[in-house]
């Protein structure tokens, strides 16, 4: 621990990392849960592999912006404790695979040298704040949603009031109407607006992808800046109260809203509105410093293959609005690149852009600030590191989650059909190297990470059976979604199932449909007008599993017969609480409301006295096998089968106790009397537990 403790300034991250490293103990020496302790890894980035014995390390990339110095960092990190490959994923983070789970805290101390964190990178928190990969430098944006993401993502780091939620929570920022943050698809939406000269943004709530997308609704048409993080507070306390926490499969925000509506939602968020401390939250913009490009000679440069060169610059250059510079947008096949190149790349960008890269939501790299007399030099140098492949979130771009490679949900390989499919479109339709219209993206389970329901042409790993019950590796073909801008898009019908060998043969046929009859149409608007029984007429007989070969059997990139493996998910957190475990957490909560309270923190003492009063209550009610779905339902439960039965005296409701938490201001005193009857609630289920095991 003495380590952690010397090279680790910041006390708070130096608490975190060491309380990771006692809980792998007590793990280990059988003194937590397993289930418990998945929950508490997860919220520090560190998540199950399919293989046994090593974990996934997410690290949290917030707003996709990387200096390059964090990316030698993560480079570094990655040959220390795994194996040198970096993954760029769908929200702009980056992930490690095989560490050995004893490492980790070593791990994010390391990281932590260069202000990396892994902090919510996983579980039921506020996950990455994700951005437009353009912001700053976007030519159509009506100003730079950096310093907004950038706040926002701070101030709900460690935030009491959404570490135990329970679901993860989801939150993007889009620098212009275009939307290319994907708002509609997010727990909340920020699209960047102003009115009058005044900077805001159009908010929308409750999207989400999985088995049951659904298209976020819209809050409010404009709120101003220093009001985005006091709505999120609310939104956010709401969700803790009223979300579920039994099903995983309903326990996002959008089956919240679905049930209770749009406006009994916002009633709800004015009911938190007396608890909330700070009713506005300035962000100053200018306090915000963007990265500067350097000031350098122009090296002489001689291109080989003016042809692919002249290809490259028209599909992966990104016009900026400041003048004499582009940006570089790097196709990075599936996401997938190496430490040598990492580095390398880190110093090209040094000592001839503005020391940074970006990380996009289609799993790419963005180089800003590239001076334009600069270009041919940089794809010099981008050649050599095999970082010149044309069609920068074209077509042939495909989106992808890691799938059967190394995700425990993984059904189908995604990654082994992407790669195949890229391999078809460039061979065989090189006109959509420069198509930016067409979006493809697959996921290997329901789960859309690689976000296939919302694209253009979709498709989600799964299984078929034979007639003879043998089991073949399988994709569900996803069409016509897509992203309309403004806060509005489409999810995609599910079309067909066919065997994952035949995947290629089925984008064949909706390509070369939509070259006879698209029309010059895009293919959202072109699948609309045709309607699903139109593909699924030419597609359907690929459904047929009583001519299978052997070949059938055996999925993308694999040499074995299909085995069908799937482990506990754990992209949800999912929690098992104990009985015995609980009333410690109660403590442990209230311990640490103190040490909050005596910081001067006292909306963040408060609302760990809130979780402590939850939790006891919680405990009490497992005991009798009773529902404990939501924060609300355990309150009021709480209420029904011990107070108004008279087993607890409390002097009051158990309600009326713990709702004092949105009636009040978070005053000092008001933190002193709330954190007292946490306490004291604590020792009277106790000692009516105690009595009742006698």
């Amino acid at each position: 621990m003495q380590s952690f403790e010397t090279e680790i300034e910041n006390p708070i991250v130096q608490k975190d990392i060491i309380e990771l490293a006692n809980k792998i103990e007590l793990f280990h020496n059988g003194k937590i849960d397993e289930e418990k302790f998945r929950s508490l890894r997860l919220a520090r980035g560190v998540y199950g592999q399919r293989q046994e014995g090593v974990q996934m390390i997410r690290i949290k990339i917030p707003y996709g912006k990387l200096k390059t110095n964090q990316l030698r960092r993560i480079s570094d990190v990655s040959d220390e404790y795994s194996r040198g490959r970096l993954h760029i994923t769908t929200r702009q983070d980056i992930q490690i695979h095989y560490v050995d789970l004893n490492r980790t805290p070593e791990l994010w101390a390391d990281l932590e040298k260069d202000d990396v964190t892994l902090r919510e990178a996983c579980g039921n928190v506020v996950r990455n704040v994700t951005a437009s990969e353009t912001a700053g430098i976007d030519v159509n944006e009506p100003f730079d949603v950096s310093p907004y993401a950038d706040a926002l993502y701070k101030f709900f780091l460690r935030n009491p009031i959404c570490q135990e939620m329970g679901r993860k929570f989801k939150v993007s920022f889009s620098s212009t109407d275009e939307d290319t943050g994907l708002s509609y698809l997010h727990d909340i939406g920020y699209i960047a607006k102003t009115q009058n000269g005044v900077r805001g943004f159009k908010v929308l709530v409750a999207g989400g992808l999985g088995s049951q997308p659904r298209h976020a609704e819209l809050l409010y048409d404009f709120v101003e800046t220093d009001k985005i993080i006091p709505l999120m507070e609310g939104v956010l306390r709401v969700f803790d109260r009223y979300g579920e926490r039994k099903s995983r499969a309903k326990a996002r925000m959008k089956f919240l809203l679905k049930d209770i509506g749009l406006e009994a939602f916002k009633e709800l968020i004015e009911q938190e509105q007396e608890a909330i401390e700070f009713k506005t939250v300035a962000i100053d913009a200018s306090t915000y410093t963007p990265s500067k490009p350097v000031s350098v000679e122009v090296p002489k440069v001689t291109i080989k293959n003016q042809e692919a060169f002249n290809l490259w610059k028209s599909t992966n250059l990104i016009p900026q609005k400041q003048d004499g510079y582009v940006a570089i947008g790097v196709k990075v096949v599936l996401g997938d690149f190496y430490t040598d190149k990492a580095r390398l790349l880190a110093n090209l960008v040094d000592k001839y852009a503005a020391g940074e890269v970006r990380l996009t939501l289609r799993q790419n790299i963005v180089i800003p600030f590239v001076k334009e007399e600069l270009v041919p030099y940089f794809y010099q140098e981008l050649e050599k590191l095999g970082f010149v492949e044309a069609g920068y979130n074209k077509a042939v771009d495909i989106t992808a989650c890691p799938g059967t490679d190394t995700c425990n949900l993984g059904i189908a390989s995604s990654t082994g059909i992407a790669e195949e499919l890229e391999r078809v479109i460039t061979a065989e339709y090189p006109q959509y190297l420069k198509n930016e219209d067409l979006i493809i993206k697959i996921s290997g389970c329901m789960n859309a990470c690689g976000q296939h329901n919302m694209a253009n042409i979709g498709f989600q790993g799964m299984t078929v059976r034979t007639p003879e019950k043998l089991v073949a590796p399988a994709l569900q073909v996803l069409l016509g979604g897509g992203n309309l801008g403004d806060g509005n898009g489409v999810f995609a019908d599910k079309v067909v199932k066919v065997p994952s060998k035949r995947g290629p043969e089925a984008l064949r046929r909706i390509l070369n449909d939509f070259e006879a009859h698209g029309n010059g149409k895009q293919f959202v608007e072109y699948y609309k007008e045709k309607g699903e029984k139109y593909f699924y007429n030419f597609l359907n007989d690929l459904q047929d599993v009583t001519n299978l070969t052997q070949d059938d059997f055996i999925d993308w990139g694999e040499e074995e017969k299909y085995v069908k493996e799937i482990g506990i998910g754990e992209c949800a957190g999912v929690v098992i609480d104990l009985i015995a475990t609980l009333f410690f957490e109660s403590e442990e909560k209230i311990e640490n409301a103190k040490t909050s309270f005596n910081d001067g923190v006292y909306s963040g003492a408060i609302y760990l006295a809130y979780q402590s009063l939850v939790n006891s209550a919680k405990a009490l009610l497992l005991a009798e096998n009773k529902k404990t779905n939501t924060h609300a339902g355990i309150v009021s439960q709480f209420d029904e089968v011990f107070v108004e039965t008279g087993k607890i005296s409390l002097g009051a409701s158990f309600a009326d106790l713990i709702y004092q938490i949105n009636k009040n201001a978070p005053t000092k005193d008001f933190a002193v009397n709330y954190i007292d009857s946490a306490n004291k609630f604590l020792a009277a289920v106790r000692a009516f537990r105690e009595e009742e095991q006698k």
